[in-house]
């Protein structure tokens, strides 16, 4: 699926969306952590990182998730893509979507994955009561149980443990997808030194902001990120997904070559 044009009734239907997916984090708090931001931060948070970040949109105008119904969200943070979901399945029944994007992902189950104990808790406290009704696990990727699903994401999180390790999550992840389920993986080009290196910093700069630890990384090149899935019974197209930023950002659509028994 390829990105289609963009243009007013697009970016309108967009806007909507964006303001509909963090509408739910208006009440969740501040970070107790850093009690000198504003009440609404974990708000003001989905709202930049929505707005900025060019993943979550293109997740839409590509249709990576449509007719996806059971999805892991493995690194899951407060739970953005969640609210995401529900707003487009919120949006999806009385419409408008954009005719140029590919149907709206509707009636998602889902399933978020997060290490960090206080987003989690964010999560809860944000979505707890809508009617998506969102599972959040408080766990580590590399053993937390992943149910059976359709489809997984994994958005930035797997340089965080080291390369054998991302193999043990890829093979678990690959194990839990049903016939011609689909990875959707972004990870940094590390052959791309320079614009690597700024999303390392930057991703550090957003760790510490949210209260977290500097732990280390482990990136690969986008030939190997690639070459590594399709040893596991992967195809793999990957995507830029750095637009609007100075990133060696790439996503990776993996689809499962098992078929049906």
């Amino acid at each position: 699926m390829t990105t289609p044009p963009r243009g007013p009734l697009a970016d309108a239907a967009w806007r909507r969306l964006h303001q509909a997916a963090c509408a739910p984090y208006g009440g969740s708090g501040r970070f107790a952590w850093m009690p000198w931001l504003p009440w609404h931060f974990a708000w003001y948070f989905a709202r930049g990182k929505l707005a900025h970040d060019p993943v979550f949109r293109a997740l839409l105008e590509r249709g990576d998730l449509a007719a996806r119904e059971r999805v892991v969200d493995i690194g899951c943070g407060q739970g953005l893509l969640a609210s995401l979901l529900h707003a487009c399945d919120e949006r999806h029944r009385p419409g408008p979507w954009p005719a140029a994007w590919p149907p709206a992902p509707a009636a998602v189950a889902y399933t978020g994955i997060e290490l960090m104990a206080r987003d989690v808790k964010r999560a809860e406290r944000a979505l707890q009561a809508l009617p998506l009704a969102p599972r959040f696990v408080c766990g580590d990727m590399r053993d937390a149980p992943l149910p059976a699903c359709d489809a997984v994401v994994i958005l930035d999180v797997l340089h965080y443990v080291d390369h054998a390790a991302q193999v043990g999550v890829l093979a678990r992840v690959r194990d839990a997808l049903r016939p011609r389920g689909r990875l959707l993986l972004r990870v940094g080009d590390a052959a791309r030194r320079r614009p690597f290196a700024i999303s390392q910093w930057v991703d550090r700069v957003v760790t510490l902001t949210r209260g977290h630890r500097l732990p280390p990384t482990w990136g690969r090149r986008l030939v190997d990120w690639v070459a590594l899935l399709e040893g596991l019974g992967f195809t793999v197209r990957p995507v830029p997904m750095s637009r609007g930023t100075p990133f060696a950002n790439v996503l990776l659509v993996a689809d499962l070559n098992r078929a049906a028994p």
